[in-house]
């Protein structure tokens, strides 16, 4: 058994595996079926298949701690990739490639439930691509940028909401109001050692709930967003261009400004989420313009002007509210995020902190660069 995210899962067999393989419309014969990596929120294996011209598919176990309703998180999906297929065959692109592709099981849905309630799905492996785990030049966050807005300018007309799966995603309002309750629980009484952290948070309580006012009033309107814009979720042909983004499981209906804001708390920070060593944690500026400019080539033509003025904010949005999360969780006794060491999670609120400060630091400038982007993108529309 491994321990994730609170819950036990089990560790399968292979044979166990091929046997939940063939609960799906797969073409070929199911040769083997192997772990891919180690997920930190799915299990993820690949289904190999026989035969020169049949795919290979990848096969995971959704975390239904996490997801508390597959069926819904899997018709989001179902919604989204449909209406891309749609515009790349339009531009006679290749749908297989540019867009993942969901397998349906043999009943139909989208997901097939083991006998233990589990949950699992299919979908095709695109082969011949590269993944990075680091955006380590402005050239190849540029792309990262490029990936991150296509994805978005293919959906923003796509007019079916999605089911909030993950309610109070981002949310600032929500965040503060358990952050509250949190503090005043203080169940394993952790708080009173943590005056200057607490203070990290409530000195900027406003500026927050304030950009999120501007969400719920509609100023800053809502979209369909992919909410995990790490690097690694952009997949790149082997010339190095953009394919398409994968792991949806995170789309939802909400501000764009999230995805920017959180691919620049992980493409920008020049350390680790948890360095020890604080003196590696900043914000690089180059790597931020490089995101920016390729973004923009995409994003420019639905963002409006609220969007295009709150930009680079979102960066220090997303990265404040992982500090609050890291801080909260630690407060709390450590009851959401995995841990390897009793002061992990101060660890990672520390580390973030450091980031966050950085980007406080280059904040003009990071305003100056989506402005001289924008300007340079009208100039040369025109």
């Amino acid at each position: 058994m491994e321990y994730i995210f609170g819950f036990f899962t089990k560790r399968l067999k292979p044979m166990e595996l091929k046997q939940i393989a063939g609960n799906f419309q797969l073409e070929g014969n199911v040769e083997n079926v192997q772990q891919l990596g180690e997920g930190f929120i799915n299990d993820t294996y690949i289904i190999r298949t026989t035969g020169d011209v049949t795919p290979d598919y990848l096969l995971q176990r959704k975390n239904k701690k996490i997801f508390t309703d597959v069926p819904a998180m899997m018709e989001n999906i179902r919604k989204v990739t449909t209406h891309m297929k749609k515009k790349v065959m339009a531009r006679n692109g290749d749908p297989l490639r540019e867009v993942l592709t969901v397998v349906p099981a043999n009943d139909g849905k989208l997901y097939f439930q083991d006998e233990e309630n589990e949950f699992w799905a299919v979908c095709i492996f695109i082969a011949d691509t590269i993944t990075h785990q680091a955006a380590k030049t402005p050239e190849l966050a540029f792309f990262g940028g490029e990936g991150v807005g296509k994805f978005q300018s293919m959906v923003a007309d796509l007019k079916e909401p999605l089911t909030d799966i993950l309610p109070g995603f981002h949310n600032m309002r929500f965040r503060f109001n358990q952050w509250d309750a949190v503090l005043q629980k203080d169940p394993v009484g952790r708080k009173a050692k943590l005056s200057t952290e607490i203070s990290w948070i409530e000195s900027r309580r406003e500026e927050m709930l304030h950009f999120w006012s501007l969400v719920e009033n509609g100023e800053i309107p809502t979209r369909i967003t992919h909410n995990d814009t790490k690097i690694n979720n952009i997949l790149f042909d082997l010339e190095g261009k953009v394919l398409c983004m994968i792991d949806l499981d995170t789309v939802l209906n909400s501000t764009c400004l999230n995805d920017f804001g959180d691919a620049m708390r992980t493409f920008t920070n020049t350390g680790l989420e948890d360095d020890e060593n604080l003196d590696a944690v900043s914000s690089d500026i180059a790597i931020f313009e490089g995101f920016t400019k390729g973004y923009l080539s995409q994003a420019i033509s639905f963002l409006n002007e609220k969007e295009l003025e709150y930009l680079a904010f979102s960066a220090k949005y997303i990265t404040f509210e992982q500090v609050l999360r890291f801080l909260m969780d630690y407060i709390d006794g450590d009851n959401y995020y995995r841990i390897k060491s009793p002061e992990h999670n101060y660890q990672r609120t520390v580390a973030q902190y450091k980031l966050l400060t950085s980007m406080e630091e280059k904040y003009d400038e990071m305003c100056r660069i989506v402005r001289t982007s924008v300007n340079d993108l009208a100039q040369s529309a025109s």
